[in-house]
């Protein structure tokens, strides 16, 4: 995906200024920053969501997994993975919720599942959907330390399998260190930090690795 000259304005304030960014295909792309500083303009401009000027290119068909699970309420777990297939594909709603740990659950309605569960869902739902790029906004910032190791290993290990590209925005250095083959920082709408984090998969959770301390740095415009 390449992103050319990106600038987005709101009624005189820029938010994004003049972004450039190529994404390489199949990889996981982290965009930190802090509030205000464009990461979520950003996933809504490769989304097409937002007019903006510039260039995005490449990203092809985009799957958008929001903080929130965001489910449809009138649908089961099983329902809210169908509402995005085709009738033919129908039979892989049922494998996708067993692969998120959710077999015996595909009845349930959202209000009966935890927060959790109805996270998992929504992690089924946006890598069930047939697309080439999936954005992530904040996907893990409401779990707690258990959930959320737990659910950062499921999406990796649903990302390797598929081969999507991925672009996701968090506030957390750690979270971007355990997915994200490379982590780009925003500051009030321009690109500051490019890293790249070309470590193996799976990695682990407990350790710590240099660039977690670049990425600080870079956050704390240092």
């Amino acid at each position: 995906m390449k992103i050319e000259g990106l600038t987005k304005r709101y009624r005189g304030t820029v938010a994004l200024d003049n972004v450039s960014l190529e994404i390489e295909t199949g990889k996981i792309c982290a965009v930190l920053g802090g509030s205000g500083a464009g990461k979520t303009t950003l996933l809504n401009a490769i989304a097409g969501l937002d007019k903006y000027e510039g260039k995005v290119e490449g990203a092809g068909r985009v799957s958008y997994l929001f903080q929130s699970a965001k489910l449809l309420p009138h649908l089961t777990a099983e329902g809210n993975l169908k509402f995005v297939l085709k009738k033919e594909d129908y039979g892989k709603a049922g494998d996708a919720l067993a692969r998120v740990g959710l077999a015996g659950k595909e009845k349930r309605y959202p209000h009966e599942l935890s927060g959790g569960e109805r996270q998992r869902v929504a992690i089924a739902r946006a890598f069930l959907y047939p697309c080439d790029t999936l954005l992530m906004d904040e996907p893990f910032s409401s779990l707690d330390l258990s959930l959320k190791k737990s659910l950062i290993a499921l999406v990796e290990s649903l990302w390797r399998e598929s081969g999507k590209t991925v672009v996701f925005v968090t506030h957390d250095v750690r979270e971007a260190v355990l997915l994200a083959s490379r982590a780009v920082v925003l500051q009030r709408g321009c690109l500051s930090a490019d890293i790249p984090l070309g470590y193996a998969y799976p990695r682990d959770f407990f350790l710590r690795v240099p660039e977690e301390d670049e990425l600080v740095r870079a956050l704390l415009g240092e």
